[in-house]
């Protein structure tokens, strides 16, 4: 990727994951400044000029011990529009995590849509393109969104890392909830395409009201297999518990879950640490900081999905080129 007319950003909380997608693009971050004010208040400005390129600002939206995920969404609306008045040509925003995915719906009266509020804050301040992974609701994501958008999957990242460690062994998809069975189906064709035999597929029962998560139904065949609980993240795990618990008491042999985002936010370091749940495989875009070292070396893998983005970020430049 030719870095003369195009810029590649990562505000400070995020810089670490920028320079990866940095490194596979064989090109620098771009220099910017932050700035921390007294009451609170910051600024943020690019430090080069980008009058007339392409640029991309990456930036994950969850919540650390240093900044709130308001925090994070802040800022990042901020030096968008302080690239809009710099003059960028485009601009694309490369959010791994996007906060706010998972309000989307109406649930109570007078609920909030927020995933729609948070559209259009950034497209508010100018955002050309979107670019992020594996939202709770890829239709409401689509639907909230007039700008353009790509939305990247990493069931293929998770069939490269299950094939060769499953590649004998009777398996079963599992989707924890009916909504999620879409994406079950679409890892578990993934999978096939690289296991000696195919994998069948199951889904668990689920119902949530005032919060509290019901249901202990399982429907599919795991007896005598390796069950592979799908998801698109792990928040407080009490989803994934429920599936593994299920999973022992039908007999299944070896449980392991993969989603593509580990808030592990409340009890999940013990859903995670849970004997009967092998491995938990998530990708990077959010660092695992909230679970114990000694449960993340044990029970945890990270994939790096890095590479997703670099390839987004480096088709849509060439389109932007070839424009």
């Amino acid at each position: 990727m030719n870095h003369a007319d195009a810029a590649l950003f990562a505000l400070n909380a995020s810089r670490d994951y920028g320079l990866k997608i940095a490194g596979h693009l064989g090109i620098p971050l771009a220099d910017h400044e932050e700035r921390e004010f007294e009451d609170g208040e910051h600024k943020a400005r690019p430090l080069q000029d980008i009058r007339g390129k392409d640029v991309f600002l990456v930036q994950s939206l969850y919540s650390d011990p240093q900044q709130s995920v308001n925090d994070k969404l802040c800022r990042l609306l901020f030096f968008i529009g302080a690239l809009n008045d710099a003059g960028a040509a485009r601009i694309t925003a490369v959010l791994p995590y996007l906060c706010y995915a998972r309000k989307d719906r109406k649930t109570q009266p007078w609920d909030p849509t927020t995933s729609r509020y948070t559209a259009q804050l950034l497209e508010g301040v100018g955002v050309d393109h979107v670019v992020t992974l594996d939202v709770h609701n890829l239709a409401a994501f689509q639907n909230a969104f007039r700008c353009t958008t790509d939305h990247l999957e990493a069931r293929d990242l998770f069939a490269d890392h299950f094939a060769p460690r499953l590649a004998d062994e009777r398996v079963t998809v599992i989707s924890p909830d009916v909504g999620g069975i879409k994406r079950a189906e679409l890892f578990r064709r993934t999978l096939n395409e690289r296991l000696s035999q195919p994998a069948t597929s199951a889904f668990m029962e689920k119902g949530r009201s005032g919060g509290v998560v019901t249901g202990d139904a399982l429907i599919g065949d795991v007896a005598g297999r390796t069950a592979i609980i799908i998801d698109d993240l792990i928040s407080t795990g009490t989803t994934i518990a429920r599936v593994v618990h299920g999973c022992q008491q039908r007999g299944a042999l070896r449980v392991y879950a993969a989603a593509a985002h580990g808030l592990f936010v409340g009890d999940a370091p013990a859903v995670l640490a849970d004997p009967y749940l092998d491995k938990t495989v998530i990708t990077d875009t959010i660092p695992p900081f909230r679970l114990p070292a000694d449960v993340a070396g044990a029970k945890l893998t990270v994939l790096d999905a890095a590479g997703l983005f670099a390839k987004a970020v480096e088709r849509l430049h060439g389109a932007f080129v070839r424009a």
